[in-house]
């Protein structure tokens, strides 16, 4: 008898024990989990971004206008240069030799001109005494002519031949850096049909600019004057300075893809930036300081429909027990019908018309006003809703103005677990649990 009573009370026990813990179990399957961000207090950037590459402002090809053998290369790369200083030379033998029969061509000329001036002054007067006709005389000025003619042309000869001597000389038309040399002494440049690229001059480098390619939805927020940022792979860890100078009007189309291209003005007063460095480049489109702002997560953050009418319920009663809208002489809101989705949300919690914003007096309303939802879990536990408006974004942190906002709160990004019905006694105790992060939503920020 002793042993049944003893095997009674350990079932009862046993009993008690496993309605504990399946109390527990089923507590803790119910509650959820959330993903929190805080809000944050500082500066915010809006801007576009882009990519270009770095150029000098001056960029000068150094061509031959003759043909010839290269006797001299005076330069090499990175090599600075002035105004005027020569940097090659080009074989002179033939070019020298040309302008020797020029001359010779055009003491001919003057030759023939001295006689046919000669031989007309003599049938002159033999035609003033009327010993000549009148057609030997004739014929006595148009050789005079023809003569003059002759000397002209042929010092126009001289003075172009003379000019391609000049041209085998080879200097720099401008102050700048040798950035390219395409030429080795002993090499054979042709000028038949075009001048050959021999050198690549390029301008101070202290100031540079940058051809940044811009595509055509952004490029109407870039105005001449506008501040720029950008970096390079060279520097990684800093962030350089520029300012938009000229916005071309000129498009160009890649792949369907319409850019338009925007010149950066870049100071390079310690000449860290070289020449073609790829820039990724960020235009400052809006900036604010000391603004409390959000991570765009937690704007795109919204529950299950069932907890959204639970806490709109639960405002709602509270306002109207303050004598708020749909209390003593308010009107009925629809704000938590519109927070359920009967305005339409346009990413990043923006709610137009009908939206969680209005009608209750946490949302600043107002024509066109960009609002949106901020849910945490409040002191007791339960889910709550901070209603604020947003202002500008950099795609990761948006600005957010509203009442009550405090820096350091802790508002929901996202779910990690969620509640789930409780497991079946059959279930596997190993079988993990399936998560959600509330009902599909439209594109953020």
């Amino acid at each position: 008898m002793k042993r049944i009573i003893i095997a009674v009370l350990v079932l009862v026990i046993a009993g008690g024990g496993y309605g504990v813990w399946r109390a527990r179990t089923n507590k803790s399957a119910n509650a959820t989990t959330y993903r929190l961000v805080e809000i944050t207090k500082g500066d915010l950037l809006s801007v576009v971004a882009a990519t270009g590459n770095l150029q000098p402002v001056t960029t000068v090809q150094v061509g031959t206008q003759v043909s010839g053998i290269v006797d001299e290369v005076l330069v090499d790369f990175n090599d600075h240069v002035k105004a005027g200083q020569v940097i090659a030379r080009v074989d002179k033998t033939l070019l020298n030799a040309a302008v020797a029969s020029s001359r010779a061509q055009l003491e001919r000329a003057e030759a023939e001109q001295r006689h046919a001036t000669n031989e007309f002054k003599r049938l002159s007067a033999l035609h003033d005494e009327k010993m000549i006709s009148d057609s030997e005389f004739n014929t006595a000025q148009y050789n005079v002519d023809v003569a003059s003619a002759s000397v002209k042309a042929a010092k126009v000869d001289l003075a172009r031949n003379e000019r391609n001597l000049g041209y085998a000389t080879i200097t720099a038309p401008i102050d700048g850096i040798v950035v390219q040399r395409s030429i080795d002494p002993g090499q054979t440049v042709q000028a038949s049909f075009s001048a050959p690229q021999l050198f690549q001059i390029a301008g101070d480098l202290a100031a540079m600019q940058i051809l940044v390619s811009v595509d055509e939805s952004d490029i109407g927020q870039i105005k001449v004057g506008q501040p720029v940022k950008f970096t390079v792979q060279a520097y990684p860890d800093d962030s350089f300075t520029g300012t938009v100078r000229q916005v071309r009007l000129q498009s160009v189309t890649q792949e369907n893809v319409v850019n338009y291209i925007a010149v950066v003005d870049v100071p390079n007063a310690d000449q860290r930036l070289l020449p073609g460095m790829t820039a990724s480049v960020e235009f400052i489109v809006d900036q604010v300081k000391d603004v409390f702002q959000v991570p765009n997560a937690a704007l795109r953050y919204r529950p299950e429909a069932s907890l959204m009418t639970a806490v709109m319920d639960r405002k709602k009663a509270e306002w109207q027990s303050k004598g708020g809208p749909g209390g003593p002489g308010g009107a009925r809101p629809d704000s938590a019908r519109g927070a359920q989705g009967g305005g339409e949300n346009r990413g990043g919690g923006e709610n137009h018309g009908g939206g969680a914003g209005g009608g209750l007096p946490g949302a600043m309303g107002g024509a066109g006003a960009q609002r949106s939802m901020l849910w945490f879990t409040g002191p007791d536990g339960k889910l709550d809703v901070m209603f604020v408006r947003t202002g500008i974004t950099d795609g990761t942190n948006t600005e957010i103005r509203g009442r009550n906002i405090e820096p350091g709160t802790q508002v929901i990004a996202g779910v990690i677990s969620a509640s789930a019905p409780a497991a079946s006694s059959t279930a596997s105790p190993f079988q993990q649990q399936r998560t959600q992060s509330g009902p599909p939503r439209p594109g953020g920020f």
